[in-house]
């Protein structure tokens, strides 16, 4: 007999994916414990598990893969073989109408760059100095994209409005937000997206000493610190407008010890669903603003799965003793601020657990 762990590990599927499969009756376990409810399975059923991972990456709904898996056996194939080819069908139609969507989607994208080629200029001094900015840098930097894909997501964006200058980075899974205070702009909002590798070299003129000023002339983006410069091309793309992206106010809030969370993050309880998939810590806010790691079976339903290793990403970026931990349902973004400035935060995507 095999344990549900030895099953998802040698089949492709999840502990919680085989549950839910045990649940839906599409892949029951030969023999369930009485008293602690733990699952076994035979080792004919490995064949069937894997089947039923390759069908379910392949997309297949529920019905239909209760219908292959239940003839897959059988001496006459000739319904699998129709359940596959429709599939395929339904696959090939999708994609048909994917790329008809993506190439109007871009014929409106290149009305909007040839719309969008005025001149970004503007330079401002940081009343803040060196500290100020080097403290937002130090926030951001964790959230932002190493896809080579994405392009537009490699580097942080510099957005200045007023007397704010606001700090933005995102790989689609996480964003950070980091502001500053200047002086001197009066003209639009510009925004300039610094690439990662003069983001550094910014950051590095941050330890000296001397006033701080930052410029954006066309294509080009320089932090000057008293007498050392760095300068270099912004990156020719457009960023995600990242006000759409924030949470709205609310949910459940909890103020947390950073080193007492982060001990109880490396130590506690963490799900995986499946192989190469990260490791996801289970969260809940309870009454009275306590946030507990949920293990596996705590039936709480507003419970919020994250990625672990953002998390903890987001708590050393966060600069402080206490962060305030945002939750609200399984598919709402967490958000982690700062006490005592709520313009500086991190937000994470859930992630969705299988039951």
């Amino acid at each position: 007999m095999r344990s549900i762990g030895e099953m998802a590990r040698d089949s492709g599927l999840g502990v919680s994916a085989l549950r839910f499969y045990d649940r839906a009756g599409v892949l029951v376990p030969a023999w369930v414990d009485p008293v602690s409810g733990y699952r076994w399975y035979e080792p004919g059923q490995l064949e069937e598990a894997r089947l039923l991972a390759r069908l379910r990456r392949a997309g297949m709904p529920l019905p239909d893969i209760r219908l292959v898996l239940a003839s897959w056996s059988g001496a006459d194939t000739d319904l699998v073989r129709k359940l596959l080819t429709a599939h395929l069908g339904r696959l090939e139609q999708g994609l048909s109408a994917a790329r008809d969507a993506f190439s109007a989607l871009r014929a409106l994208l290149d009305q909007r760059e040839n719309a969008m080629t005025s001149l970004r200029t503007a330079t401002v001094r940081m009343p803040g100095a060196a500290p100020e900015l080097a403290a937002a840098l130090d926030a951001v930097r964790f959230a932002v994209s190493t896809d080579p894909e994405l392009p537009s997501l490699g580097g942080v964006m510099f957005d200045i409005e007023g007397e704010r200058l606001h700090l933005v980075a995102t790989d689609r899974y996480r964003m950070a937000i980091a502001q500053a205070g200047v002086a001197g702009h009066d003209g639009s909002r510009v925004q300039a997206i610094v690439p990662t590798p003069l983001v550094d070299a910014m950051r590095a003129l941050l330890d000296g000493d001397g006033p701080v000023r930052l410029s954006v002339d066309g294509d080009r983006v320089t932090l000057e610190v008293g007498d050392r410069q760095a300068s270099g091309q912004c990156l020719d793309h457009h960023f995600p407008d990242y006000r759409r992206l924030l949470p709205k106010a609310g949910g459940r809030r909890a103020v947390v010890e950073v080193a007492d969370f982060r001990r109880a993050l490396e130590t506690g309880p963490v799900r995986s669903e499946g192989a190469g998939a990260p490791d996801l810590s289970v969260l809940s806010v309870r009454d009275g603003g306590t946030v507990t790691l949920c293990a596996d079976g705590d039936a709480d339903p507003d419970r919020v799965a994250v990625n672990r290793d953002f998390l903890l990403d987001a708590l050393a970026a966060g600069g402080r003793d206490r962060l305030v931990l945002e939750l609200d349902t399984p598919t709402v973004p967490i958000a982690l601020r700062r006490p005592d400035d709520e313009g500086t935060f991190s937000v994470l995507m859930p992630v969705r657990l299988e039951d």
